[in-house]
């Protein structure tokens, strides 16, 4: 039975190629539980390199102890190393307002990675086995889950590895026995407070008794699933490569004309954003029933990237441009001033000199301290620009100037206590303009490379 249990373990790594070679260190997750006792105990028989690594969430008083004392008995007895790590879970839970068991999850893989990078190991081997696979098709099926979720945990993903996901609890017992290997049994498993427990002491075996044999049928219907998987990840790649350009625009109006089911490929197209249907379904709301965008300017947030709607594109934008501001001091990078007298400005008026990037301000707007910002522009902004007596829209003067809205989106806006004086570059507000009792000009500038270099 012993042997069987290996060979099956052996042919799956192989099959799914889960190692590279046998010169790959591989971290072994070890609860002390059967799950991990056996995973840690097969790769050592089939010849792999292996260290454990033990996470002590400290949850369960004693029996948090008993474990760690049984990995270090256990790995002492095996010639394994053992690596061990302390977790204040709660502190966790308060920082993040993460469950309890989310907060493991990431405590847990966020130390595992630590070990890769400080390169102990090459992978990361987890106990998950065959009942896990389908009490996570269950949980993801409850959730409303697609293909991406129905199809099961991954043999491998990315440095994770899961080398007894075709094995049984049973196969996993089985071969405990016969090595004369113990184990820890997690008192909480047998509550069913957490929806999993649920699944595993109520729901799968209830599906087992009323219809027997269920537990292979999912089984295997999971396995096609992810076949399934593998193909469409497969055609995914291609529409990413067709309506996606190297710099992440997406051409949404080719896939709207082109594709018969727009919906789903846009979905899939921007998965890796987070988007959900409901944020598809707003975009593509923006379209008419002849695939004409008649929308634009209309900014999309998704949970990693925004994307602008700008003529039937989506164009990925660094959101925090939308918050941006931040005190200034005109005196400084990233201006440049230049005072001048009254007569040398005259001078260039008369030459027709005057910098046309500039902005020419009596001196006296320095007077009283004032604070000075630099922002993003905004919806409903107004100044009144100089040589007119009525105020403008600074949307407006935007769109007299015929920008893109990736232009319109790099305007900077220069306030004095609040109050417009420059849409940066464009247009100069009537505050603090050269009168002719002006004594004093100060000619300023915008560079925002010299802050960057001085940086």
């Amino acid at each position: 039975m012993a042997d069987k249990f290996c060979d099956k373990v052996r042919k799956f790594i192989a099959d799914n190629y889960l190692v590279s070679s046998h010169g790959d260190k591989i971290i072994v997750g070890l609860s002390g539980g059967a799950d991990s006792v056996a995973l840690l105990s097969v790769m050592l028989e089939l010849g792999y390199e292996c260290v454990a690594a033990h996470c002590n969430f400290h949850l369960r008083g004693d029996e948090s102890m008993r474990d760690e004392n049984f990995c270090r008995e256990l790995c002492h007895g095996l010639s394994v190393e053992l690596l061990t790590v302390d977790f204040d879970v709660n502190a966790r839970c308060k920082q993040t307002g993460e469950s309890v068991e989310m907060a493991c999850r990431g405590l847990r893989y966020d130390w595992w990675n630590g070990l890769l990078n400080k390169g102990i190991g090459n992978l990361i081997a987890v106990g998950h086995h065959r009942e896990d696979n389908v009490e996570t098709f269950f949980l993801n099926l409850l959730r409303g889950s697609g293909l991406v979720g129905l199809k099961g945990m991954q043999p491998r993903s990315f440095n994770i590895i899961r080398p007894l996901l075709d094995t049984t609890k049973s196969d996993i017992v089985d071969y405990l026995d016969s090595r004369g290997l113990g184990y820890v049994t997690d008192s909480t498993n047998s509550s069913n407070e957490f929806k999993r427990n649920r699944l595993r002491n109520i729901v799968i075996p209830g599906f087992e008794k009323e219809f027997p044999g269920a537990m292979d049928a999912i089984a295997t219907s999971i396995s096609y699933l992810y076949d399934n998987y593998k193909l469409y990840s497969d055609y995914r790649s291609e529409l990413r490569r067709k309506y996606v350009g190297s710099d992440g625009i997406v051409h949404l109006s080719e896939i709207v004309t082109s594709e018969k089911n727009a919906r789903m490929v846009l979905f899939e197209i921007l998965s890796n954003a987070g988007v959900n249907m409901t944020q598809v379904d707003n975009i593509l709301s923006s379209f008419n029933g002849h695939g004409a965008c008649n929308v634009s300017g209309k900014l999309f947030h998704t949970p990693n990237v925004s994307y602008l709607l700008n003529r039937g594109q989506l164009i990925p934008v660094d959101s925090s441009e939308d918050e941006f501001c931040e005190p200034v001091d005109i005196l400084n990078a990233p201006f440049q001033l230049e005072r001048l007298t009254s007569e040398a400005f005259d001078r260039l008026k008369t030459n027709k000199s005057l910098r046309r990037d500039a902005i020419y301000l009596d001196s006296r707007v320095l007077d009283g301290n004032p604070v000075f910002e630099l922002r993003s522009w905004r919806k409903g902004d107004r100044f009144t620009p100089f040589g007119m007596n009525g105020s403008k829209l600074v949307s407006d003067l935007l769109s007299d100037k015929k920008m893109s809205l990736a232009d319109k989106r790099k305007v900077r806006i220069l306030t004095r206590n609040g109050d417009i004086l420059w849409v940066v570059e464009l247009r100069a507000a009537n505050l603090y303009s050269v009168g002719k009792n002006t004594a004093e000009i100060l000619c300023l500038t915008y560079n925002p490379v010299i802050s960057d270099k001085q940086n």
